[in-house]
């Protein structure tokens, strides 16, 4: 019996870490390659351009056309002059273009200067005469952070759905944070710190949110604090669709994580790594402390996070709403679905020969993947349709339509068929009769035509499912359908 259990369970381990096949690294910009790149991410005013971070202090931009050669690349920033690169993690390393850059010009920036060594958060403006170049004196330093070490930097820096800027911030480096910054909440260090940089005059560069949780409270701790007990969240990101912030904390010496960060939580760094006591090793007092929703171990390997973004592109619809994220040092690409309360999937995607520096999206919500060289290289996934999707002809239907499924009763399978007269996000997802989701069969946008699936009563997980009445949710923009199917065995 236990040696069937053993069998089981390496049989499942294989079947999570088992890498897709249909899943592949294309080069997308064949003619191009960077310098250490440590961000990259798209202007929100419709220029359809991306904007590359290099560690040496340099945001070139360009086109996103996979056809490009280096002359159109253009150095969008340079400050090459200001920053401290002695140490691995220090540079520049973050860049946040402001909600209302199309009318204003702002972006900020994160980097390490020297001399004393300290994280600057910095705001520039696009120069008013050309949109690939910005004005280089016209840096408003927003705040600076004394930096104990050189690694340990964090960088990250993003707009949250809020309009706040959200700031990560490692804990000062060194090993096993010598110096307890994580847990002492009068540091600004091994914090996610949220800011409003819309409110400043001349003696005032940013003011609180007045939903942090130590505003007007700065002796229980720092106003600018949103979570703490971080060790390094190199990369975080806000899936737009559910508000959640995911952020990959890079570990110690055994285990890395990926957290939920949420307003007022402590994740626990020095105290615990992972799940697992550090300090003290055994013992250690977990109240009050929120654990990730993943961890893995270093024993294959692995050893950095890169955290990612939850993947709402086209190029490959069965990824949509994962949270795709890699591992620094194999170049092992994950994804996970996370439902809010639990994980519901997590598996390999691909094994990439190269270390990830980070991810990156552009304006069409597509991901790329950057690797860390001095010729470095941006990879995109290679495109899938639909998969299980077959569009009937190319007629064009009249209107929205979700049709009976055929047949019903039905067991064990039935063909699903729905109706779109133009180009549109559809989502088509089963539910059982208390409301819980079953399956997704699609959840992308489509050209119009008419489509069909067939389903075999299986749950994302591949489970047959027990005889009883299914809903089949049909969705996009213009409507809302919903068709009952019984499954009788």
């Amino acid at each position: 019996m236990l040696r069937i259990l053993i069998f089981i369970l390496l049989l499942f381990i294989n079947l999570v870490n088992a890498q897709n096949p249909n899943i592949q690294l294309l080069d997308a910009f064949p003619n191009l390659t960077f310098s250490y790149p440590t961000h990259l991410t798209f202007s929100p005013d419709g220029s359809n351009r991306l904007f590359l971070v290099q560690q040496n202090g340099i945001i070139k931009t360009f086109p996103n056309d996979s056809n490009i050669t280096l002359s159109s690349v253009k150095v969008f920033l340079d400050i090459s002059n200001k920053i401290s690169s002695s140490g691995g993690e220090e540079g520049l390393l973050g860049l946040a273009f402001h909600p209302a850059y199309s009318s204003n010009g702002y972006f900020y920036v994160n980097y390490t200067a020297p001399n004393p060594l300290r994280t600057i958060i910095s705001r520039f403006k696009v120069s008013t005469n050309d949109p690939n170049k910005a004005d280089s004196l016209s840096e408003y330093k927003i705040l600076e952070i004394p930096q104990p070490y050189s690694n340990h930097n964090g960088g990250t820096l993003m707009f949250g759905m809020d309009g706040y800027l959200y700031i990560g911030m490692g804990d000062g480096g060194s090993g096993g944070d010598p110096l307890n910054n994580a847990q002492n909440l009068q540091v600004l260090l091994g914090k996610m710190l949220r800011i409003d940089i819309n409110d400043t005059t001349a003696f005032r560069r940013y003011v609180i949110p007045p939903t942090n949780p130590f505003y007007n409270n700065p002796s229980l701790g720092k106003e600018e604090i949103f979570a703490w007990g971080l060790r390094n969240p190199w990369k975080f990101t806000q899936d737009m669709n559910t508000g959640l912030i995911y952020a990959g904390d890079v570990g110690q010496n055994l285990w890395e994580e990926i957290d939920i960060i949420q307003n007022g939580k402590n994740y626990g760094w020095r105290v615990l790594e992972g799940f697992q006591c550090y300090n003290p090793p055994v013992n250690c007092d977990t109240t009050g402390k929120t654990f990730p929703i993943k961890v893995y171990g270093h024993n294959n390997g692995d050893c950095s996070i890169t955290g990612g973004y939850v993947y709402r592109g086209n190029r490959r619809p069965e990824l949509n709403g994962a949270y795709i994220y890699g591992d620094y040092c194999t170049g092992r690409i994950w994804m996970l679905r996370y439902n809010g309360q639990s994980i519901t999937s997590d598996s390999l995607l691909i094994d990439a020969p190269f270390s990830i520096s980070t991810f990156g999206i552009d304006q069409s919500n597509e991901l790329y993947i950057l690797s860390y060289a001095s010729s470095a290289k941006i990879y995109r996934f290679n495109r899938n349709s639909t998969i299980g999707i077959k569009s009937e002809g190319k007629n064009i239907p009249d209107g929205f339509k979700l049709d009976q499924n055929f047949p019903n009763p039905f067991n064990p399978e039935t063909i699903i068929t729905y109706h779109i007269p133009d180009i549109s996000f559809v989502s088509l997802k089963i539910y059982d009769i208390t409301g819980k989701e079953i399956f997704t069969i699609v959840n992308t946008t489509q050209l119009a035509g008419t489509y069909s699936f067939k389903w075999q009563a299986k749950d994302e997980y591949g489970r047959s499912l027990p005889s009883g009445l299914y809903l089949c949710k049909f969705q996009t923009d213009k409507t809302l359908q919903v068709r009952k199917m019984i499954l009788l065995k």
